[in-house]
Protein backbone atom coordinates (compact mmCIF):
# COMPACT_ATOMS: atom_id res chain seq x y z
CA UNK A 1 0.00 0.00 0.00
CA UNK A 2 0.56 3.49 -0.04
CA UNK A 3 5.86 6.82 -3.59
CA UNK A 4 7.59 9.00 -5.60
CA UNK A 5 7.17 11.08 -8.50
CA UNK A 6 4.51 11.35 -10.37
CA UNK A 7 5.89 10.66 -13.41
CA UNK A 8 4.23 7.21 -13.60
CA UNK A 9 0.86 8.01 -13.57
CA UNK A 10 1.43 10.81 -16.42
CA UNK A 11 3.02 8.47 -18.69
CA UNK A 12 0.02 6.20 -18.30
CA UNK A 13 -2.60 8.68 -18.66
CA UNK A 14 -0.66 9.04 -21.92
CA UNK A 15 -0.99 5.70 -22.94
CA UNK A 16 -4.42 5.64 -22.00
CA UNK A 17 -5.69 7.92 -23.82
CA UNK A 18 -4.35 6.17 -27.00
CA UNK A 19 -5.71 3.00 -26.17
CA UNK A 20 -9.25 4.81 -25.20
CA UNK A 21 -9.68 6.08 -28.37
CA UNK A 22 -9.97 2.55 -30.22
CA UNK A 23 -13.16 0.88 -30.27
CA UNK A 24 -13.27 -1.33 -27.58
CA UNK A 25 -13.67 -5.16 -28.67
CA UNK A 26 -16.77 -6.78 -26.94
CA UNK A 27 -15.98 -8.40 -23.75
CA UNK A 28 -16.04 -12.16 -22.91
CA UNK A 29 -19.83 -13.39 -21.55
CA UNK A 30 -23.47 -12.22 -22.19
CA UNK A 31 -21.76 -9.09 -20.57
CA UNK A 32 -18.60 -10.03 -19.41
CA UNK A 33 -16.27 -10.63 -16.43
CA UNK A 34 -14.20 -8.28 -14.76
CA UNK A 35 -11.47 -9.36 -11.67
CA UNK A 36 -10.89 -6.95 -9.36
CA UNK A 37 -7.91 -7.70 -6.47
CA UNK A 38 -9.28 -7.01 -3.19
CA UNK A 39 -6.20 -5.37 -1.14
CA UNK A 40 -5.79 -5.00 2.77
CA UNK A 41 -6.98 -2.44 3.51
CA UNK A 42 -11.33 -1.36 4.25
CA UNK A 43 -11.02 1.61 2.34
CA UNK A 44 -9.81 -0.15 -0.56
CA UNK A 45 -12.33 -2.83 0.17
CA UNK A 46 -15.34 0.00 0.31
CA UNK A 47 -14.16 1.46 -2.98
CA UNK A 48 -14.25 -2.02 -4.79
CA UNK A 49 -17.36 -2.58 -3.03
CA UNK A 50 -19.33 0.55 -4.52
CA UNK A 51 -17.53 -0.24 -8.69
CA UNK A 52 -18.50 -3.82 -8.40
CA UNK A 53 -22.26 -2.77 -7.20
CA UNK A 54 -22.34 -0.79 -10.15
CA UNK A 55 -20.86 -2.56 -12.44
CA UNK A 56 -23.51 -5.49 -11.96
CA UNK A 57 -26.77 -3.36 -10.98
CA UNK A 58 -26.38 -0.40 -13.61
CA UNK A 59 -24.22 -1.83 -16.02
CA UNK A 60 -25.42 -6.15 -16.04
CA UNK A 61 -21.07 -7.39 -15.23
CA UNK A 62 -20.33 -10.34 -13.01
CA UNK A 63 -17.87 -9.23 -10.52
CA UNK A 64 -15.20 -11.85 -9.10
CA UNK A 65 -13.03 -10.52 -6.38
CA UNK A 66 -9.82 -12.16 -4.44
CA UNK A 67 -7.85 -10.93 -2.00
CA UNK A 68 -4.39 -10.14 -2.74
CA UNK A 69 -0.88 -8.68 -1.72
CA UNK A 70 -0.60 -5.81 -3.55
CA UNK A 71 2.77 -6.36 -5.63
CA UNK A 72 1.39 -10.05 -5.87
CA UNK A 73 -1.63 -8.62 -8.08
CA UNK A 74 0.69 -6.76 -10.67
CA UNK A 75 2.08 -10.09 -11.55
CA UNK A 76 -1.41 -11.42 -12.63
CA UNK A 77 -1.86 -8.12 -15.39
CA UNK A 78 -0.55 -10.12 -17.68
CA UNK A 79 -2.23 -13.34 -17.18
CA UNK A 80 -5.40 -11.77 -17.37
CA UNK A 81 -6.01 -13.27 -13.62
CA UNK A 82 -6.56 -9.30 -12.24
CA UNK A 83 -8.09 -6.23 -14.04
CA UNK A 84 -8.63 -4.20 -11.78
CA UNK A 85 -6.83 -2.53 -8.87
CA UNK A 86 -8.98 -0.17 -7.04
CA UNK A 87 -6.45 1.87 -5.18
CA UNK A 88 -2.94 1.97 -5.69
CA UNK A 89 -0.65 4.27 -3.53
CA UNK A 90 2.44 5.40 -5.35
CA UNK A 91 4.83 1.75 -6.16
CA UNK A 92 6.57 3.98 -8.87
CA UNK A 93 8.74 1.08 -8.82
CA UNK A 94 5.41 -1.26 -10.06
CA UNK A 95 4.71 1.37 -12.65
CA UNK A 96 7.45 1.31 -14.46
CA UNK A 97 8.36 -2.53 -14.50
CA UNK A 98 4.51 -3.31 -15.46
CA UNK A 99 3.57 0.15 -16.88
CA UNK A 100 6.38 1.46 -18.66
CA UNK A 101 8.22 -1.67 -19.47
CA UNK A 102 6.64 -4.70 -19.93
CA UNK A 103 3.33 -2.46 -20.88
CA UNK A 104 0.78 -5.11 -19.33
CA UNK A 105 -0.82 -2.15 -17.43
CA UNK A 106 -2.21 1.17 -17.48
CA UNK A 107 -3.17 3.98 -14.68
CA UNK A 108 -6.80 4.53 -15.11
CA UNK A 109 -6.89 8.18 -13.96
CA UNK A 110 -7.37 8.97 -10.09
CA UNK A 111 -9.50 7.88 -7.33
CA UNK A 112 -10.40 11.30 -6.05
CA UNK A 113 -9.08 10.44 -3.11
CA UNK A 114 -6.14 12.00 -0.95
CA UNK A 115 -3.42 9.90 0.28
CA UNK A 116 -1.77 10.71 3.57
CA UNK A 117 0.38 8.51 5.32
CA UNK A 118 2.65 9.40 9.06
CA UNK A 119 2.95 8.79 12.48
CA UNK A 120 0.20 9.57 14.42
CA UNK A 121 -0.50 9.83 18.87
CA UNK A 122 -3.81 9.65 20.52
CA UNK A 123 -5.17 13.16 20.81
CA UNK A 124 -4.46 12.66 24.56
CA UNK A 125 -1.11 12.32 24.69
CA UNK A 126 -0.84 15.85 22.85
CA UNK A 127 -2.56 17.46 25.30
CA UNK A 128 -0.55 16.12 27.98
CA UNK A 129 2.41 16.59 26.26
CA UNK A 130 2.28 19.67 23.76
CA UNK A 131 5.38 19.14 21.65
CA UNK A 132 5.21 15.38 21.23
CA UNK A 133 3.86 15.96 17.67
CA UNK A 134 7.75 17.54 16.75
CA UNK A 135 10.13 14.96 15.74
CA UNK A 136 12.88 16.65 17.54
CA UNK A 137 11.29 16.21 20.69
CA UNK A 138 10.38 12.66 20.24
CA UNK A 139 13.38 11.12 21.52
CA UNK A 140 12.40 12.81 24.71
CA UNK A 141 9.45 10.85 25.12
CA UNK A 142 10.72 7.58 23.99
CA UNK A 143 10.66 5.74 27.19
CA UNK A 144 6.82 6.15 27.17
CA UNK A 145 6.39 3.96 24.16
CA UNK A 146 8.83 1.31 25.24
CA UNK A 147 7.35 -2.46 24.96
CA UNK A 148 8.04 -5.88 24.97
CA UNK A 149 8.89 -6.37 21.29
CA UNK A 150 10.83 -3.08 21.26
CA UNK A 151 13.27 -3.48 24.09
CA UNK A 152 14.85 -0.06 25.34
CA UNK A 153 13.62 1.64 22.37
CA UNK A 154 10.45 3.06 22.04
CA UNK A 155 7.97 1.65 19.66
CA UNK A 156 6.84 2.94 16.36
CA UNK A 157 3.61 0.22 15.64
CA UNK A 158 3.40 -0.35 11.99
CA UNK A 159 1.05 -2.29 9.79
CA UNK A 160 1.36 -5.13 7.17
CA UNK A 161 5.16 -5.35 6.05
CA UNK A 162 3.78 -5.07 2.66
CA UNK A 163 2.53 -1.44 3.08
CA UNK A 164 4.44 1.15 2.03
CA UNK A 165 7.14 2.53 4.40
CA UNK A 166 10.05 4.23 5.04
CA UNK A 167 10.04 4.09 9.18
CA UNK A 168 13.18 1.95 9.50
CA UNK A 169 14.78 4.32 7.79
CA UNK A 170 13.60 7.41 9.09
CA UNK A 171 13.93 6.27 12.46
CA UNK A 172 17.98 5.40 11.40
CA UNK A 173 18.50 8.65 9.27
CA UNK A 174 16.87 11.01 12.07
CA UNK A 175 18.90 9.37 15.01
CA UNK A 176 15.36 8.58 16.89
CA UNK A 177 15.36 6.01 19.68
CA UNK A 178 12.78 3.83 18.39
CA UNK A 179 11.91 0.33 16.88
CA UNK A 180 9.41 -0.58 14.38
CA UNK A 181 6.86 -3.00 15.87
CA UNK A 182 4.74 -4.83 12.76
CA UNK A 183 1.62 -5.33 14.06
CA UNK A 184 0.50 -7.06 10.49
CA UNK A 185 -2.36 -5.66 9.45
CA UNK A 186 -4.73 -2.60 9.31
CA UNK A 187 -7.26 -4.18 11.59
CA UNK A 188 -4.64 -4.66 14.58
CA UNK A 189 -3.36 -1.04 13.84
CA UNK A 190 -7.48 0.05 14.58
CA UNK A 191 -7.83 -1.95 17.82
CA UNK A 192 -4.46 -0.18 19.07
CA UNK A 193 -5.52 3.15 18.35
CA UNK A 194 -9.07 2.26 19.67
CA UNK A 195 -7.30 0.58 23.10
CA UNK A 196 -4.83 3.58 23.40
CA UNK A 197 -7.62 6.01 23.08
CA UNK A 198 -9.89 4.42 25.57
CA UNK A 199 -7.06 3.35 27.74
CA UNK A 200 -5.18 6.37 27.93
CA UNK A 201 -1.90 4.00 27.31
CA UNK A 202 0.80 5.53 25.04
CA UNK A 203 1.18 4.65 21.33
CA UNK A 204 3.09 5.62 18.39
CA UNK A 205 1.72 4.46 15.10
CA UNK A 206 2.34 4.11 11.42
CA UNK A 207 -1.21 5.11 9.58
CA UNK A 208 -3.07 6.68 6.94
CA UNK A 209 -6.11 8.50 5.59
CA UNK A 210 -8.91 8.15 4.12
CA UNK A 211 -9.80 6.25 7.17
CA UNK A 212 -12.73 5.79 8.67
CA UNK A 213 -11.59 5.32 12.29
CA UNK A 214 -10.69 9.23 11.93
CA UNK A 215 -15.07 9.56 12.08
CA UNK A 216 -15.04 7.55 15.32
CA UNK A 217 -11.68 8.83 17.32
CA UNK A 218 -9.39 11.43 17.12
CA UNK A 219 -5.68 11.04 16.29
CA UNK A 220 -2.69 13.67 15.61
CA UNK A 221 -0.24 13.32 13.16
CA UNK A 222 3.63 14.06 14.30
CA UNK A 223 5.59 17.08 11.81
CA UNK A 224 8.50 14.66 10.70
CA UNK A 225 10.96 17.13 8.71
CA UNK A 226 8.79 18.28 5.42
CA UNK A 227 8.26 16.55 2.39
CA UNK A 228 10.54 17.96 -0.71
CA UNK A 229 10.39 16.22 -4.43
CA UNK A 230 13.08 13.99 -4.60
CA UNK A 231 13.93 13.93 -0.88
CA UNK A 232 12.94 9.84 -0.78
CA UNK A 233 13.99 8.88 -4.25
CA UNK A 234 16.80 6.55 -2.12
CA UNK A 235 15.10 4.32 0.46
CA UNK A 236 18.11 4.31 2.53
CA UNK A 237 18.44 7.90 3.34
CA UNK A 238 14.70 9.28 3.65
CA UNK A 239 14.77 11.67 6.15
CA UNK A 240 11.66 13.40 5.58
CA UNK A 241 7.66 13.03 6.31
CA UNK A 242 5.78 11.07 3.06
CA UNK A 243 4.65 12.63 0.16
CA UNK A 244 1.06 13.41 -0.45
CA UNK A 245 -0.29 10.55 -2.62
CA UNK A 246 -2.79 11.42 -5.41
CA UNK A 247 -4.63 7.15 -5.28
CA UNK A 248 -5.14 6.03 -8.95
CA UNK A 249 -6.90 2.88 -10.44
CA UNK A 250 -4.43 0.52 -12.23
CA UNK A 251 -5.82 -1.76 -15.30
CA UNK A 252 -4.31 -4.01 -17.10
CA UNK A 253 -3.78 -3.15 -20.70
CA UNK A 254 -6.64 -6.00 -22.06
CA UNK A 255 -8.77 -4.39 -19.72
CA UNK A 256 -8.33 -1.03 -20.75
CA UNK A 257 -8.84 -2.16 -24.40
CA UNK A 258 -11.65 -4.93 -24.21
CA UNK A 259 -13.05 -4.28 -20.56
CA UNK A 260 -15.76 -2.03 -23.22
CA UNK A 261 -18.24 -0.14 -20.54
CA UNK A 262 -16.80 -1.84 -17.37
CA UNK A 263 -13.29 0.01 -18.28
CA UNK A 264 -15.33 3.03 -19.06
CA UNK A 265 -16.77 3.51 -15.78
CA UNK A 266 -13.62 2.53 -13.72
CA UNK A 267 -11.95 5.35 -15.50
CA UNK A 268 -14.70 7.52 -14.97
CA UNK A 269 -14.86 6.98 -11.33
CA UNK A 270 -13.85 9.64 -8.66
CA UNK A 271 -14.79 10.48 -5.58
CA UNK A 272 -13.42 11.75 -2.22
CA UNK A 273 -11.67 10.89 1.45
CA UNK A 274 -15.31 11.34 2.81
CA UNK A 275 -17.40 9.21 0.47
CA UNK A 276 -14.96 6.12 0.96
CA UNK A 277 -14.98 6.69 5.03
CA UNK A 278 -18.59 6.60 4.75
CA UNK A 279 -18.74 3.41 2.94
CA UNK A 280 -16.17 1.44 5.41
CA UNK A 281 -17.69 3.19 8.57
CA UNK A 282 -20.76 1.35 7.22
CA UNK A 283 -19.13 -2.12 7.17
CA UNK A 284 -17.27 -1.36 10.76
CA UNK A 285 -19.65 0.43 12.94
CA UNK A 286 -23.23 -0.87 11.27
CA UNK A 287 -21.96 -4.77 10.73
CA UNK A 288 -23.08 -4.02 7.06
CA UNK A 289 -21.94 -6.55 4.88
CA UNK A 290 -19.16 -4.64 1.88
CA UNK A 291 -22.11 -5.21 -0.56
CA UNK A 292 -25.07 -3.48 1.84
CA UNK A 293 -22.72 -0.62 2.36
CA UNK A 294 -22.22 -0.40 -1.15
CA UNK A 295 -25.76 -0.53 -1.65
CA UNK A 296 -26.96 2.16 0.95
CA UNK A 297 -23.98 4.74 -0.59
CA UNK A 298 -25.08 3.88 -4.07
CA UNK A 299 -28.60 4.53 -3.49
CA UNK A 300 -28.13 7.52 -1.16
CA UNK A 301 -25.34 9.53 -3.89
CA UNK A 302 -26.84 8.89 -7.53
CA UNK A 303 -25.70 12.60 -7.87
CA UNK A 304 -22.53 11.84 -7.34
CA UNK A 305 -21.84 8.55 -9.44
CA UNK A 306 -24.91 9.25 -11.95
CA UNK A 307 -22.26 10.69 -14.18
CA UNK A 308 -19.68 7.63 -14.13
CA UNK A 309 -22.49 5.72 -16.02
CA UNK A 310 -21.27 4.71 -19.74
CA UNK A 311 -24.02 6.28 -21.98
Amino acid sequence: MRTKTLAGPLVAALLLTACSSEEPAPAAGAKGTVDIDIHGWLGYEAQAAVLSYLLEHELGYKVRTRKMKEEDSWKDFQSGKVDVIVENWGHNDLKKEYIEDRKVALSAGLTGNKGVIGWYVPEWMVRKYPDITDWRRLNKYASLFRTAKSGNAGQVLDGDPSFVTNDEALIRNLDLDYKVVYSGSEDALIKAAESATKNRTPLLMYFYEPQWLFTKLKLVKINLPPYAIGCDDDAATVACDYPPYLLDKIVSRSFAQNGGKAYELVRNFTWTNDNQNAVASDMVNKRMTAEQAAKRWVDENKIVWKDWIPR
